[in-house]
Parts: structure tokens; C-alpha cells; sequence
């Protein structure tokens, strides 16, 4: 019983999981022509029954059995489209969808060539192949040796790596050492040319140490002297700046008193005038008040004989009144009530506006106090005249007042 082959073909929708239910065989993968190098690698492996593998889409794929024996398989795919593989070879190979003058072009072969190619298998899935999976089986086992020997030479070769390394490494150490010697004998030496030169340094410093020490003192010396004619010429020109202060506040002291002497002058000439104006104010206030008073007893005297004239008619009037009839008697009253609330009236507003005059005099007053009591030199003869002239205008506004009462 020769070997047989599932012919090469791959699936365009979904990856193929296949299921090994009897026998053994072999399978090899391609990568498609996209796929990078580095991520994807063509294999070929042995299956047998039990065993799962799975093909991603794109991925050419062919089984095969080995001679004498059967290969038994069932596959799934992964997506629930139809999925119908493309194979390379016998009746269903998708090269029969072409041209052939296209396959003959593009394989660079004669149109009978193409022919004989397409006509080889008569199949479509099953294909005759004597010892094919013997032969990948062995090109597997050669490429699985070939791996191992690549491994045993890599680790051979990392091997040499790592004894060259620790050889390289020893060397770098011994040099190392070595150098390191040498920097402390290098060291060393250095260490004493460095104490030599110090102590050089040393006894240059303690030269110089007294050389300076020497010219501080010097200058000590220089500096007090030159602090003490200081302090003597600091001395006699605080003695002059303190007679010339002292001068200075004396003659301040006598200028401020001379200020107060002029300053209590003024002020006692300001109370003079001050108390001439007052004197004045309250005179004319008086006098104020007296004519006030002699008008509001002229109006009174007015009014009780206007009373006493109106007492006389009223006899008359009531001798007239009896001959009315009652509703003029009545009509009477009404009119008698009404004169007696208009002068009730008249004499409450009389009140009033003398209440509001002596309200407006008693705020002038004190206005005038005071603006009479803020300090300004040179303003007593201009404060006499505005007095003059406010006095003059309350008169005119007191005047005034009066008028308006009497035509009320």
C-alpha cells in the first residue's frame, strides 16, 4: 500500500483546527508570501491519533500519510461562513480559473507545458504520493539534527566566548594590578615630594607669619596713634558744635518767646473784638426782642379791640339774629364757630414763626461764634464789617418776619 497525499491547499475565511482520529502522518506548513521572516517560519511535523493542531488562514498547508498506513482527520474552522479550501492541484486547483496563455506567461513555459501540468492529477483532493511522508519525515529529522548541532555549536561557541571572556578578564585583572602597583609606588613618591614641599611651604608661611605678624603690630600702632589724635580732634569739635547748639537753643528760646509774647497779644486784641462784637450782638438782640415784643403788644391791643368792637355788635347782631329765622340763628353759630377757629389758627401761626425766627437767630449766633473763634492775622477789621453786615441782614429778614406775621 503506497503513501497518499491530501492535496496542497490552504483556507481563505478561517483558521483550520484538525483532530488526528486514526493512523499517522505527516504535516507541512508554508508561510504566504506576505508574512515577515521573523514572525512566521514553514514547519512540517508528525501527527498521530490523538493529536490537535491548528493552520491560521493563507497558511498553505498539505497531510500526508506514510506507506503501509492510514491517516484519519477531521477538521473544524472557525467561522460559521462557508469556507471552501483552495487547492493547488488536480481537477479543483485554482490555477484552472485562469488563462492558460496567463499561467504559460507567468511561468515562462510553452501552452503544452501548462497543459500537462493541469492534466498530471486526475484526482482533485487525494493525491498518489509514494514515501512522501518518509521523506519529510527524514528532511524533519535531518533539520531537527541540524538544530541540535547549530545548539551544541552555539553553546560551544558561547562557551569559548565565556572562557575568552574570563580570560580577557583575568588579564584585565592582572594588568589592573599591576597598575595599581605602580600608581602606589608612583603615589608614594608623590606623597613624598608633596610632604617635602609642604614643609617648604611651611617654613615659607612661618616667614611670612611673622613678617605679617611684625607689620600688624605696626599697624596697631599707627592706627591708635592716628585713633587718638582722632578722638582729640573729634573731642574739641563736639565742644564747638555743643557751644554752638546750646547758642542756637538760646536764641530758639528767646525767638518763641517773643512768638508767645506777640501770639498772647493778638489773641487778647482778637478777645477784645470779640467781646466788643458780642456786646454788640447781644444789644441788638435786645433790642430786637424789645420791638418783638412791642409789635406782639400793639397786635394784642389790636385784637382786644377788635374783640371788644366786635362784643359791642354782637348785641346788635343777636337783637337781629332773634327776628331771623331759626335757620339763620343757626347759620349764625356756624359762622361765629368758624371765626373762632380761624383766629385759634392765625394765633398758632404767629407762634410758630416766632419760634422758627428765634430758632434762625440762635443758629446764626452760633455760626458767628464760631468763625469768630478760628485764628486768621489780619482779618479783625473784615470780621467787624461782615458782622456789621449780618446784623444788618437779620434786621431786614427780622423786618421781614414781622410783615408776614401782621398780613397773616
Amino acid at each position: 500500500m503506497i503513501g497518499s497525499m491530501m492535496g496542497p491547499h490552504w483556507n481563505p475565511m478561517a483558521t483550520e483546527i484538525t483532530i488526528v482520529l486514526q493512523g499517522r502522518g505527516m504535516v507541512q506548513v508554508v508561510c504566504p508570501s506576505s508574512a515577515n521572516e521573523t514572525e512566521c517560519k514553514n514547519m512540517r511535523f508528525r501527527v498521530e491519533e490523538g493529536d490537535v493542531f491548528a493552520v491560521p488562514r493563507y497558511h498553505p498547508m498539505a497531510q500526508m500519510t506514510f506507506n503501509n498506513d492510514t491517516l484519519v482527520f477531521m477538521g473544524f474552522s472557525t467561522t460559521t461562513k462557508k469556507n471552501h479550501p483552495q487547492f493547488l492541484a488536480g481537477k479543483s486547483s485554482v490555477l484552472r480559473t485562469l488563462d492558460k496563455k496567463i499561467l504559460a506567461a507567468s511561468f515562462n513555459v510553452t501552452n503544452m507545458t501548462i497543459d500537462h501540468l493541469l492534466a498530471s492529477q486526475a484526482d482533485s483532493i487525494i493525491l498518489e504520493c509514494r514515501s512522501c511522508a518518509e521523506e519529510e519525515e527524514k528532511i524533519m529529522e535531518e533539520e531537527m539534527q541540524k538544530k541540535k548541532e547549530e545548539a551544541r555549536e552555539k553553546e560551544e561557541e558561547e562557551a569559548r566566548k565565556r572562557e575568552e571572556e574570563k580570560r580577557r578578564e583575568e588579564e584585565e585583572a592582572r594588568k589592573k594590578k599591576e597598575e595599581e602597583k605602580k600608581k602606589e609606588k608612583e603615589e608614594e613618591e608623590a606623597k613624598e615630594k608633596e610632604e617635602e614641599k609642604r614643609r617648604e611651604e611651611e617654613e615659607a608661611k612661618k616667614k611670612e607669619e611673622e613678617k605679617r605678624r611684625e607689620e600688624e603690630e605696626a599697624r596697631k600702632r599707627e592706627e591708635e596713634q592716628a585713633r587718638e589724635e582722632e578722638e582729640k580732634k573729634k573731642e574739641i569739635e563736639e565742644e564747638e558744635a555743643k557751644k554752638k547748639e546750646e547758642e542756637k537753643r538760646q536764641e530758639e528760646k528767646e525767638a518763641r518767646k517773643r512768638e508767645e509774647e506777640e501770639a498772647r497779644e493778638e489773641e487778647e486784641k482778637k478777645k477784645e473784638i470779640e467781646e466788643e462784637a458780642k456786646k454788640k450782638e447781644e444789644e441788638k438782640t435786645r433790642e430786637e426782642e424789645e420791638a418783638r415784643e412791642e409789635e406782639e403788644k400793639r397786635k394784642e391791643k389790636e385784637e382786644e379791640e377788635a374783640k371788644k368792637k366786635e362784643e359791642e355788635k354782637r348785641p346788635e347782631e343777636e337783637e337781629a339774629k332773634k327776628r331771623e329765622d331759626g335757620g339763620e340763628k343757626e347759620a349764625r353759630k356756624r359762622e361765629e364757630e368758624a371765626r373762632r377757629r380761624e383766629e385759634q389758627s392765625r394765633e398758632e401761626e404767629e407762634k410758630e414763626a416766632r419760634r422758627t425766627e428765634e430758632g434762625e437767630e440762635a443758629r446764626q449766633r452760633e455760626e458767628e461764634a464760631a468763625k469768630e473763634r478760628e485764628p486768621r492775622e489780619g482779618e479783625e477789621s473784615d470780621a467787624w464789617e461782615e458782622e456789621q453786615e449780618r446784623v444788618v441782614n437779620r434786621e431786614g429778614g427780622a423786618r421781614k418776619i414781622l410783615k408776614k406775621i401782621w398780613k397773616i
